[in-house]
């Protein structure tokens, strides 16, 4: 991601997504995960894939690695892991060793706007991660041309309402550096770049709904009081925003 426009390696590991964070969201979403419905909600969107063993995917934004060794365990398939996070790829890198998965899943530290893979992918995958990214139409023409034809993109993300917004959620947005687009806005950036059979659906009641039980989980977590009490105060204010409207998740599929 380039420093002038989107968030830096520095920015992520020292703010969001430092270790102790990190380690804090997957106590949260379950080992080896830090996106929303964990490993059972990543499994259906594998699924959506509907690959052939051995189909080689592209993990934007990878994170713990937990999709990536989805993949390669119980769907067959080849993965690329690439992130900008250090913290995030130092902890990957550990439970990729424990696995032992090394033949089937890399990690590496990469800039995804910097990829120049042509027409060598099967799929992209990527759970939460564009918001990050400023130059969304350099982001999906840059990942429209590392696929094969006729390769497949399944990602979700976070989005927005129309603006205003409620000052609230403006706070928040700029406190995260994120460059959130409404679901309509993302389809239309996937058919500029070339995507065909574009599906781009608004699945903030699924989120809502995962953050309700998350808050349920929090409160059984073992952990110190002051630490609950954080997590919970969190994921409340992510539930307000989200019931504002103003707070949307997204679920988006097109075809090369």
């Amino acid at each position: 991601m380039s420093k002038a426009q989107n968030a830096t390696q520095e920015f992520l590991d020292t703010n969001q997504y430092s270790r102790n964070s990190i380690l804090r969201y997957e106590s949260v979403y379950g080992t080896d995960f830090v996106s929303p419905g964990g490993r059972q909600y990543a499994s259906q969107l594998i699924e959506k894939l509907a690959l052939p063993f051995d189909s080689t995917v592209l993990d934007v934004g990878c994170g713990l690695g937990g999709s990536a060794f989805l993949m390669a365990q119980k769907f067959n398939l080849f993965v690329d892991g690439i992130d900008l996070s250090n913290n995030m790829l130092a902890l990957a890198r550990e439970r990729l060793s424990t696995y032992r998965l090394g033949s089937r899943v890399t990690l590496r530290h990469q800039d995804c706007l910097t990829l120049s893979l042509h027409d060598h992918y099967d799929a992209v995958y990527s759970r939460d991660v564009f918001l990050h990214i400023q130059d969304k139409s350099h982001l999906f023409s840059t990942l429209y041309n590392a696929l094969k034809r006729p390769g497949k993109l399944l990602f979700t993300d976070y989005c927005c309402s129309e603006q205003p917004w409620r000052p609230d959620f403006s706070r928040y947005v700029k406190s995260r550096g994120y460059y959130l687009r409404t679901v309509s806005q993302y389809a239309d950036l996937l058919s500029q770049a070339g995507f065909q059979e574009v599906l781009a659906l608004d699945i903030t009641a699924r989120f809502i709904a995962i953050l309700e039980s998350d808050i349920t989980k929090i409160a059984a977590l073992e952990m110190d009081k002051v630490s609950r009490d954080e997590l919970t105060e969190s994921w409340r204010s992510k539930l307000n925003r989200a019931h504002s409207g103003n707070h949307r998740w997204g679920l988006f599929t097109g075809v090369k």
